[in-house]
């Protein structure tokens, strides 16, 4: 992947989790992002971390005691987990938010 095609992936990512954080109550859910992170905090102080890794290309999601990194599939067109766990991204912030704030993110990949 060249740096123009992975800026653009990251910035559909993360725009796309802000905006399904607007759809929640924010005494339930808070979500603050700058162009290298996205902070997702519970009422009970409980964060969910979405992170670039340019480095290598790729997305690193902190939540609870996990930090897993994630890696364009070209032929899924996805976020996968790069350890080849079934892990898909959207999905693991959707549980990992579920399961810190009980807030459900309407996410599509």
């Amino acid at each position: 992947m060249d740096p123009k095609a992975y800026d653009q992936k990251v910035s559909a990512l993360f725009k796309q989790l802000l905006k399904a954080a607007d759809a929640v109550d924010p005494d339930q859910l808070e979500a603050d992002g700058t162009g290298e992170m996205v902070t997702f905090t519970a009422a009970g102080g409980q964060k969910v971390i979405v992170n670039t890794q340019r480095a290598v290309w790729q997305v690193w999601v902190a939540a609870g005691s996990q930090g897993i990194h994630f890696s364009w599939d070209e032929q899924a067109q996805s976020w996968r987990d790069d350890k080849g766990k079934g892990y898909e991204l959207y999905a693991f912030v959707q549980q990992a938010v579920r399961e810190a704030s009980g807030a459900e993110l309407q996410l599509r990949p």
